[in-house]
């Protein structure tokens, strides 16, 4: 044996992480106070928000109503003035008589009238029929405006025996204030807000 003895060497392993600390469990769901109070919270949020909720829904369908109407008055002057021809805005509940009772609410019809007469007849197209309004709103029209509009091949707004016509439709809603369609001497209708509230 020499003097050099040849010493075993050492095994070695790697080293290990220490493995993070464990993350406390956390507690799931509420205790029922806190449940009570978050759903007495929500209660007092909607017993204070559904109010006005009510009340802008209940505006934005008078003025909706009221956009429509205007719109299509604008539309069925636009078609005068395309076709060259009379076309006439009336009041009518099932898109192919006009009516002559009762408010614009039941719904309208722009239409072709050829022939003058005021009437939807045999060969007169009807160029868009409107639904009733929303349930609650109302559309009167004061005497000029109160069963028809009819639009000359140049635009203006004309009774059928000639007269100039302009008017002014109301839009309501009970409780909620009044929006005004007014048609002016151009033909041409516009909205005016008023500070009357319906009945």
């Amino acid at each position: 044996m020499t003097a050099f003895a040849r010493r075993p060497v050492p095994i070695t392993f790697p080293r290990r992480h220490p493995s993070p600390p464990a993350i406390p469990a956390v507690r799931g769901g509420f205790t029922l106070v806190e449940l009570l109070i978050a759903l007495t919270l929500a209660a007092l949020l909607c017993a204070i928000a559904l109010p006005f909720y009510g009340e802008w829904i209940a505006d934005y369908q008078v003025r909706n109503n009221a956009e429509l109407l205007a719109g299509t008055m604008n539309i069925a002057r636009a078609e005068a003035i395309k076709r060259g021809r009379r076309v006439n805005l009336c009041k009518s509940a099932d898109g192919r008589q006009c009516a002559t009772a009762g408010g614009w609410e039941v719904g309208y019809v722009v239409h072709v009238d050829a022939d003058r007469d005021g009437d939807i007849d045999v060969g007169e197209a009807a160029l868009r029929v409107q639904a009733p309004a929303t349930l609650g709103i109302t559309i009167r029209g004061n005497r000029p405006v109160a069963d028809y509009v009819s639009y000359t091949s140049l635009g203006s707004a004309r009774l059928l025996n000639g007269g100039l016509q302009m008017g002014t439709f109301t839009v309501c809603k009970s409780g909620r204030p009044a929006i005004d369609v007014v048609l002016a001497n151009s033909g041409r209708a516009r909205l005016q807000k008023t500070a009357v509230t319906c009945p």
